[in-house]
């Protein structure tokens, strides 16, 4: 057992919870964004041996994409469109919290379920992982604002990078660099359209721009 891979996965659970339990959006980033440092940080505490260069290289890049230049993109985002909560969503805070504890009681079972070709060094890994899974799909059709879902989009990427980092621990860097281009392009894509859809409509509630198809 590992205790700093331990601490990590309990503080990502934490954070999927506050993240479903939270209203004000400025709040949500920055939960985002320590979620993004301690994923930053677990790659680093599940090698034995110690971390190879570019496993340290990796693990500041991760950190600065998804702990700084994410959450600063979405707090530019938030200053120009003047929302600071989300309100009445499509699913409450109450429920969605309960909705959480059922994910996670589904993840454990998951995780204890699920044969794994290599030995964990933690048995949170899968179950965390699959957690973030489950709480960024919900955050992204429970809520309405569409910078709460793409909160929800990056949380999801979180889970599906925390399963891949337990799983394949020594993944080609050239394959995670890509990924991480490839998540950076869709966040600074998605703050632009937020900005614009907010400066065309007067809001971001995507509920109110599917009846533009009417």
């Amino acid at each position: 057992m590992n205790s700093a891979v331990d601490l990590i996965l309990i503080f990502l659970i934490l954070s999927n919870l506050a993240l479903l339990g939270l209203s004000r959006l400025g709040a949500c980033i920055r939960v985002a964004a320590l979620q993004g440092v301690a994923l930053g940080l677990l790659p680093l505490f599940l090698v034995e041996s110690g971390p190879a260069a570019h496993q340290l290289f990796f693990s500041a890049l991760l950190i600065g994409l998804k702990g700084i230049v994410f959450p600063w993109l979405l707090t530019i985002v938030l200053r120009e469109i003047q929302v600071q909560r989300e309100i009445e969503p499509f699913i409450g805070y109450g429920s969605s919290l309960a909705f959480g504890t059922v994910f996670l009681i589904v993840s454990l079972w998951l995780g204890s379920r699920l044969p794994l070709p290599i030995s964990m060094q933690s048995g949170l890994i899968v179950p965390s992982a699959f957690f973030t899974i489950m709480s960024g799909f919900f955050l992204i059709i429970a809520r309405k604002k569409a910078l709460t879902q793409v909160l929800g989009y990056l949380v999801l990427e979180n889970g599906i990078y925390a399963f891949g980092a337990a799983l394949s621990e020594n993944q080609p860097v050239l394959i995670e660099l890509g990924i991480l281009l490839d998540l950076f392009a869709a966040a600074f894509v998605m703050g632009i359209a937020v900005f614009h859809i907010n400066r065309e409509f007067e809001h971001i509630d995507t509920d109110k721009l599917s009846g533009l198809r009417t």
